[in-house]
């Protein structure tokens, strides 16, 4: 039995070419902590992931994607 996680679901999604950010991580995949999913992604699994800071509506949040 394999079992898929988080983490997994967030690689998956990146590497199929579409950013994500917190938000999405959490109605997408239940993600609370997307950031730690991204640390382990770029530092354990040696992902090249891109951070942007984006700013709507006067809030700033990250938005993160795989850098070719």
């Amino acid at each position: 039995m394999t079992i898929t996680t988080q983490r997994d679901l967030v690689q998956r999604h990146l590497e199929s070419g579409r950013s994500i950010t917190p938000l999405e991580a959490l109605r997408l995949y239940g993600c609370f902590r997307l950031s730690a999913c991204i640390w382990v992604l770029k530092h354990k699994r040696g992902m090249n992931i891109e951070t942007t800071m984006v700013e709507e509506d006067g809030k700033r949040f990250a938005e993160y994607s795989l850098v070719d």
